[in-house]
């Protein structure tokens, strides 16, 4: 009777044992799920730029003759062309946007932006390929100043799209007067190249 006794006091002892070691595991594991992280989770930016060069080389139209398209087209040299350089550089992100504008302002010009004829080409590997096909300035729409790519009001816009990735383009631009332009008093015309772009928002 005292065996019995006695294991029925040792089943209740390691029952009783077993269901300390469950409870404690229980709350254990309830405890470890429940706990807050320790590591801090980053986001690190990329970087986005973009440099305009221009050469040394620039357009001079002072008293000049009206010519064809054709004869504007080819045209090279000193104070017939204008060459520039358009880098963009960005890192660290693959899925960023960048939109981008290549644009034209005409300052201290006595000549009707009508009488004046654009073309633009891209210079890589020297190619000399039509972006811009001949076009008289007064024809080219302007910026409105709410484009992705952040550009002032008024301005002529020769060229623009978007890019994902870093990369580099020459361009040459070639002006001339527009062989349909009559009037015999002459006069000049300027005109400033400008590059700009933006991120779009992720």
């Amino acid at each position: 009777m005292e065996k019995n006794d006695s294991k029925e006091i040792l089943f209740s002892i390691l029952g009783i044992f077993i269901l300390v070691i469950l409870v404690i595991g229980i709350s254990f594991a309830a405890f470890s799920f429940s706990q807050t992280g320790e590591k801090t989770n980053t986001i690190t930016t990329g970087t986005i730029s973009m440099t305009y060069s221009e050469q040394d080389n620039g357009i001079n139209l002072v008293n000049a003759l009206p010519i064809t398209d054709e004869q504007g087209k080819v045209l090279s040299g000193t104070n017939n062309v204008f060459d520039f350089t358009v880098t963009s550089t960005i890192n660290g992100n693959n899925s960023v946007t960048v939109s981008y504008a290549i644009t034209a302002v005409s300052s201290n010009s006595t000549v009707d932006d009508s009488a004046i004829k654009i073309y633009l080409t891209n210079m890589d590997d020297n190619a000399d390929s039509e972006i811009l096909a001949p076009t008289k300035i007064s024809s080219l729409t302007t910026t409105t100043g709410n484009e992705a790519y952040k550009a002032p009001s008024g301005e002529f816009i020769l060229s623009s799209g978007t890019m994902n990735s870093s990369s580099s383009h020459k361009y040459r631009l070639r002006m001339w007067v527009a062989d349909d332009y009559t009037d015999a008093t002459g006069g000049s015309y300027a005109l400033k190249v400008n590059v700009y772009g933006a991120a779009a928002a992720l």
